[in-house]
This record gives C-alpha cells, structure tokens and sequence, in this order.
C-alpha cells in the first residue's frame, strides 16, 4: 500500500465499519502515515514494469448523475504504460461509441483503476485524476501511444495523474490464462501431434502396399 492510499480510501465510514470488524488498528497507521505525507505518491518500477504487462484493465468514473461506471479496457500488452514516475496513460480505441467514461470524465476527473494478472493472481489498484488527449491537443503524445501491429482505430489518450496506489491481495482471484499465455506450453505437443500424424500417413501408405487387396481387386 502507498503511503497516499489510506489517507483517499478510508473515509470516517469506511473507518467505522473497520472498527466493527476489527481491522482498524492495523490500517490506522496507513492512514495517519498517509495524512502526515502531503503530495501524490510516486510509481516505482515495479508498478510501471507491472502495468506494462498488462493487456487489460478496469476503469472507474463518476458521471453527473453521481453513479459510478466501471468500464473494460483491452488492447495489446504495452498499451497501458507509465509515462513519468506519477502518470499513466493509453491509447483509448474506438469501441460502442456511447463515450460514458469520456463524458464522465469532463465533469470529475477522478478515477480508480484496477489492472489484474490472473496469471500470478495479483493486482494493482489507482486512484487519481485523469484528463483526455485528442490530435488537436497533442499530436505527438497520441502518436506515440499507437500500437502500428494492432489494428484499432485510436480516438484519443488518456492520461492519468496518479495520487496512490495498492497492491491487493489475491484471495479470490480466479488463476485464467490467456492463448499467448499458453502457447509456449503447447507449441510442442502441437509439434508432437503433427509429426505423428505424418508418421501415421507414413506407415497407412506401408501398410497399403503391404497387404494384398481384398475381394480379388487388384491394385
């Protein structure tokens, strides 16, 4: 947990229901060592070397209304990267074109961020504030967050000023592996499968002219 985190998440209610079950103690001294620290903090190596992994994640806003929209964000791994020690960003691709996290985002930049490795079962969460990127803002920070091996069509970017940060724990994070995943696993029993099969055409045609025909055809 960043020293930042406690001080954002653990507002006098979510203080009182920690009491209630016994878990105050312990995130108190987060949140006093958080309050104690004025600033956002900053993303260490592991962070940026952890997101630039990923080839997913969820991002949450707040529209006008005041509900909550939690949004899936895919593309390559890469996509999603650190920019500088307290900013991320990514390619925003076209998707249903309804655009509610980008209209959310014009009314409260405030956003959370959950990146998940289903493969390791660990996950990183974020808060801060985020602002979008169009061409007309800044053509060369759009080009440099386009994949040119993914075909998509990107509309805009999206940065994040990262406030604070956890790492969560990985109780109940379902282990998925995804077909890059695999690959390396199967590339040899594909491999294997192929090389008997061409083995079995081998010996089928052996046979064949080995066995004499039946029913007195000839061959």
């Amino acid at each position: 947990m960043s020293t930042h985190y406690g001080a954002i998440a653990f507002t006098d209610a979510v203080r009182d229901v920690q009491h209630r079950y016994g878990s105050d103690g312990f995130y108190d001294r987060k949140r006093v060592q958080g309050t104690a620290v004025p600033g956002a903090d900053a993303l260490t190596d592991d962070e940026k070397d952890y997101l630039a992994e990923r080839d997913s994640f969820y991002l949450a806003s707040v529209g006008a209304t005041g509900w909550p929209y939690v949004q899936f964000r895919g593309g390559p791994a890469g996509f999603l990267r650190a920019v500088d020690d307290n900013t991320i960003g990514w390619a925003d691709f076209r998707g249903n074109l309804q655009y509610i996290s980008t209209g959310n985002l014009s009314g409260n930049d405030r956003v959370a961020l959950i990146a998940v490795d289903y493969v390791h079962r660990r996950r990183l969460k974020i808060f801060g504030h985020a602002r979008v990127v169009t061409a007309e803002d800044d053509p060369a920070l759009l080009e440099a967050f386009v994949d040119p091996g993914y075909d998509a069509v990107v509309e805009r970017a999206v940065l994040i000023t990262v406030e604070a940060y956890d790492w969560n724990c990985p109780q109940h994070i379902t282990i998925r592996f995804s077909a890059a995943d695999l690959e390396p696993h199967l590339a040899p029993l594909h491999e294997e499968l192929a090389a008997l099969r061409r083995e079995n055409v081998r010996l089928s045609e052996q046979l064949a002219r080995l066995v004499p025909p039946e029913n007195g055809q000839s061959s």
